[in-house]
């Protein structure tokens, strides 16, 4: 499902990056910034963007692009994130993550019908030790199997 766009406000987004410019290397923290305010770094932001900074779109697409946190639609109200890397892979977390997005009818990137949850893959939470490991919003979860899995779902509203 897809969230509904954010509404833009042209004023709004001229604020913030004025707010910005004057930090040594003000990109990141414009985009993080457009983010806070819209759930997402709205495609309406990316030319003022690129005319502050004097960059090309192209270099602005290739940013927002490599940073995986940065999105072009809000997501849900709860990101959950599952880890990818090959510690999580090697006990499972491969099954685990087929076996969430099938229960949530969902694609990578997909958000609930009910708006809750947004699940995105995730390279390495640093909890190799604990594997399988997720994380729901700001806090992670190791040794994640379907029941526990199940909880963090719960808990999220999915």
């Amino acid at each position: 499902m897809a969230l509904p766009d954010p509404v833009i406000d042209e004023g709004e987004i001229a604020r913030i990056v004025e707010d910005h410019l004057h930090l040594e290397g003000p990109l990141l923290p414009i985009l993080h910034a457009l983010q806070e305010a819209y759930g997402c770094v709205p495609a309406a932001s990316h030319g003022p963007v690129a005319t502050a900074l004097n960059i090309t779109r192209a270099e602005l697409h290739g940013v927002i692009s490599f940073y995986h946190d940065f999105r072009d639609a809000p997501a849900g109200r709860h990101v959950l994130k599952i880890c990818r890397a090959e510690a999580c892979q090697s006990v499972g977390g491969t099954a685990l993550a087929e076996a969430t997005l099938t229960k949530l009818g969902l694609d990578w990137h997909g958000t609930t019908a009910n708006g809750a949850v947004t699940v995105e893959p995730v390279y390495c939470l640093g909890l190799c030790a604990c594997a399988p490991a997720v994380m729901l919003d700001d806090r992670v979860v190791g040794r994640v199997d379907a029941a526990r899995m199940d909880a963090v779902l719960a808990e999220a509203g999915a």
